[in-house]
Parts: structure tokens; C-alpha cells; sequence
């Protein structure tokens, strides 16, 4: 019996010693079977996240310098930029500026004593429309001159200094109206009114008077004049008369003693 007692106190103690080792063999790390997990971005995965950071700050700061440069070349203030200048009255321009772009304003006027320039390579065209936008007024400048697309009314019309002015409508008529009259005048030339088909002196309550040291008319008609005397031969004739058909029409007529104006010459019959 001591034997058999003294088998299960040893049993005993093996099985408390293993349970106290099997404890501590939990307890302690397992180095030997553990895996190690690295935490982070390694390789080329962090060279190219290295990369698109480096890319994002150089084109942050060239964004910047060039927003600091557009700021400083333009002249960017409060009140507007470069030139131009936003006021209560509108917007000012001072010194030469330049569009691209068709410019829509209700008025343009320069500074007191200085001129107004308006100036293209090719040809300047000032537009005139409606509420409706339909085009009542065209003024174009080009090298020929200025052509209105419409009726112009202005006080006074010249030309540049040693220049000449003239007044034309290729396709159509040229009228000059005033209600208290229209003067014509060349103080160091020539004036000079041409025309295709009828030129047009008309006043319907005055007169037309015509001043001048010498009045020519040339290319007038010559009407027939028969006589008997043969130095009224036309191949002889110096003089003429100036005659008046009953439609207005003017002729010369060969002068005689007395009128050789006839309301039944030629002249006025296929007139």
C-alpha cells in the first residue's frame, strides 16, 4: 500500500509539473513559428508615391509663380487692370489698348483736348442697331475712305489738309438735304460734280444763282437752223445762240440776226 501511494504522489507531481510547464510554454513568445507582417509602403510602390508628391508640389508652385506673374504683367489693381479702369461713370481707357474681340458700347468720347484714335489693319466698321438687333447705321473706314451704309447727318464735312474730298454712291444716288441749305465750298480747288446719268438743280422756292467769272457748258447739242444765206453755213459758224426747249432741255442753235431758236427743232422733237 505504501508502494501504490507512493506511485500516485509521484503521479501526481509529474502531472502538476506538466501542467506548470505546459503554462509557461503559453505564456512565453513563440519566436520560433511567428510570421512577421511589415506595416507601410515599401519598394516601388513608395518610390512612385514619392514621385506623384514631388510632381503635385513643382506644379503647385510653377501654378502659383505664374498666377503672381500674370497678376504683376497685367497690372491687376481694385479698381480695374492695366489700362482699363472700372468707374461709377463706366469704364476708362488711358493710353493705346487693343481688341481682338467686337466691342458693344453705348458711348465713346475721349478726354477734354485729346483726339479719339480708332485704328485696324484692315478696316474699322462701326454698327448702329435697334432693340430688336437689326442694323439701322454702318460705318465702315477703309483705305478709299468711309462708306455709310445709311443716311449720315453731320454739320460739317472735310478732308485731311493737301487731300482731296469727294462724295460718291457707285450704285446709287447722292443726295444732300438741309432745311435752311447746303454750301459747297473749295477755298484753294476745284469743286467738281459728276454723274452718270442726270445731274439734278433743283429749289423749289428760291432761285438757283450761279456766280462765277466764267460759266462754260460744254457737249451741248447743236440744232438745225435752216437759212438761205450761205454764210450760215455750219462749217462756217463761230457763233451760236443758247436756246431752251420747252422741257428744259439746252442746245445751241447757229446765231443769226435774230433768234434762230425753234420750240420745233430737232433737239426738242427726239428729247
Amino acid at each position: 500500500m505504501d508502494r501504490s501511494t507512493n506511485l500516485d504522489i509521484e503521479e501526481l507531481k509529474m502531472t502538476r509539473e506538466q501542467y506548470i510547464l505546459a503554462t509557461q510554454q503559453n505564456n512565453l513568445p513563440r519566436t520560433e513559428n511567428a510570421q512577421l507582417y511589415p506595416v507601410g509602403i515599401y519598394g516601388w510602390r513608395k518610390r512612385c508615391l514619392y514621385f506623384f508628391v514631388l510632381l503635385l508640389l513643382v506644379t503647385m508652385i510653377v501654378n502659383l509663380a505664374m498666377t503672381i506673374w500674370i497678376l504683376k504683367v497685367m497690372n491687376f489693381t481694385v479698381d480695374g487692370m492695366g489700362n482699363l479702369r472700372v468707374t461709377k461713370k463706366g469704364i476708362r481707357l488711358e493710353g493705346i489698348s487693343e481688341f481682338l474681340l467686337p466691342l458693344y458700347v453705348k458711348e465713346i468720347h475721349s478726354r477734354k483736348d485729346s483726339p479719339l484714335v480708332l485704328q485696324s489693319d484692315r478696316n474699322v466698321t462701326v454698327n448702329a442697331r435697334n432693340h430688336m438687333g437689326q442694323l439701322t447705321g454702318q460705318l465702315t473706314i477703309g483705305t478709299e475712305g468711309a462708306v455709310f451704309g445709311h443716311s449720315v447727318e453731320t454739320p460739317h464735312i472735310r478732308a485731311e489738309p493737301s487731300q482731296d474730298l469727294r462724295l460718291e454712291s457707285p450704285t446709287r444716288s447722292l443726295i444732300m438735304e438741309a432745311p435752311r441749305g447746303v454750301q459747297v465750298s473749295a477755298a484753294a480747288g476745284d469743286f467738281k460734280a459728276t454723274c452718270r446719268k442726270e445731274l439734278h438743280l433743283q429749289s423749289t422756292e428760291g432761285e438757283i444763282f450761279l456766280n462765277a467769272e466764267t460759266i462754260k457748258l460744254g457737249n451741248l447739242p447743236t440744232g438745225s437752223f435752216s437759212s438761205s444765206s450761205p454764210s450760215s453755213s455750219s462749217s462756217r459758224q463761230k457763233v451760236y445762240e443758247l436756246c431752251v426747249c420747252p422741257n428744259g432741255k439746252l442746245y445751241l442753235s447757229p446765231a443769226g440776226v435774230g433768234s434762230t431758236c425753234q420750240s420745233s427743232s430737232n433737239i426738242c422733237l427726239w428729247s
